[in-house]
């Protein structure tokens, strides 16, 4: 039997589904969070074989003597994983100094995790990337930006998701924010790119062959999103389109990705600029993970299959024969509270309740991403898809 950690299994609240999946496939499942155990779930504290808890996950030392308990207890850990962005570091560190050797180590970090040493492995993949310069003085911003023109795009060079991103528009941007940025803290500055976002989502098995395959696309920036208080929309595509496939299965090759789940991040412009053509695909960033939030389980709901259970085969067999059937896509809407919206929760309901998969609340540290009320629903064309998009998310102050 093989003895799995999955750290932070609690949260996102629907992980508890990749534990359920490990223990199904007869492994032996060790949780370690900082969640009382009383107050996990019982779907959670049903699927896992026993749980650490530790007073945060953010102390390493608790974390450590956790595996070393488990290590005493079990034996050897054959698997260690979070599939967290936030965690990748901790996850690296830990497989380290235990010598577990299914998943990325401490010196994989750089190329996975920071934005400027990610470009050099796209560019072995011969897929464009964004010229770009770490951030230092006015003067040397400037000298970029003199290159490549305003507006740019700045962000942490070792971030999570679209916090403390900025577009900066003018000198006066450019002087705010460095008078304003965290100190200490590496920035990347990055031409801006024109451009909708398009993903490569799969199931990576040993040998770096995908064992399954989707996308979605991004059509708003998630840097306005968040900065702006926008509503959040995104869907999974009902047929991943040719290019973005033969992108994403390079960029698994360049970066030498075996054994995971991952997010490839690609941008699809939308107009001719200086790194390609309208409808080029070029780099935007990696994601050694799932995508956040919901996203596994609007995969399900596009593909009518369960990529839960298939990334916990690649990790039990190392294949799967978990069948994908229908096809269609599937839309995340996040409203924002606070927007006065044409239709109440009941009038979409009514109209849309045959088509809805999800809806909810999203969790408070997802909400700026993501908005404050979810509805996640399937269509079997694109067009009907936007008109969901239109009627559910028209304001009445915008009219």
């Amino acid at each position: 039997m093989k003895n799995v950690i999955f750290l932070s299994p609690n949260f996102p609240t629907n992980y508890w589904m990749f534990c359920r999946e490990l223990k199904n496939n007869g492994m032996n499942v060790l949780g370690i969070g900082d969640c009382p155990y009383d107050n996990l779930t019982q779907d959670l504290k049903s699927s896992l074989n026993e749980y650490y808890k530790v007073s945060s996950l953010e102390n390493y030392d608790e974390v450590y003597r956790a595996v070393g308990f488990f290590i005493h207890k079990y034996g050897r850990i054959d698997w260690l994983e979070s599939n967290n962005e936030y965690w990748l570091e901790r996850d690296a560190h830990l497989r380290t100094d235990f010598n577990i050797n299914t998943g990325f180590h401490d010196e994989d970090i750089p190329r996975i995790k920071y934005k400027s040493k990610m470009k050099e492995y796209y560019k072995k993949a011969r897929i464009p990337v964004a010229r770009f310069h770490l951030v230092d003085d006015f003067d040397g911003c400037m000298a970029f930006i003199q290159e490549v023109g305003f507006p740019v795009c700045v962000k942490p060079d070792n971030g999570v998701g679209a916090s403390d991103t900025h577009k900066l528009k003018s000198e006066e941007d450019l002087k705010h924010f460095l008078e304003t940025k965290i100190p200490n803290v590496t920035y990347i500055m990055e031409e801006f790119i024109y451009a909708e976002v398009n993903s490569y989502d799969a199931i990576i098995d040993s040998e770096g062959n995908p064992m399954f395959e989707t996308g979605n696309v991004t059509p708003n920036s998630i840097m306005d999103i968040v900065n702006n208080d926008d509503n959040s929309i995104y869907y999974i595509v009902k047929d991943l389109p040719e290019d973005t496939r033969k992108a994403g299965r390079a960029a698994v090759k360049a970066f030498g990705v075996k054994s995971r789940f991952i997010h490839f991040e690609f941008f699809r412009l939308t107009e001719d600029q200086y790194i390609g053509k309208k409808g080029k695909v070029v780099a935007l960033e990696v994601n050694m993970r799932p995508c956040g939030g919901f996203t596994p389980d609007m995969i399900n709901f596009a593909h009518s299959t369960n990529v839960y259970k298939i990334w916990a085969d690649m990790v039990a067999f190392d294949k799967s024969t978990v069948p994908v059937g229908e096809h269609a896509f599937c839309g995340f809407a996040g409203r924002r509270d606070g927007k006065n919206f044409v239709m109440d929760h009941n009038a979409i309901m009514d109209k849309y309740g045959a088509n809805m998969k999800m809806v909810g609340r999203v969790p408070d540290a997802l909400a700026g991403a993501m908005g404050n009320q979810m509805y996640v629903a399937t269509f079997p064309t694109e067009e009907a898809l936007w008109g969901f998009y239109k009627e559910i998310l028209e304001d009445k102050d915008s009219k």
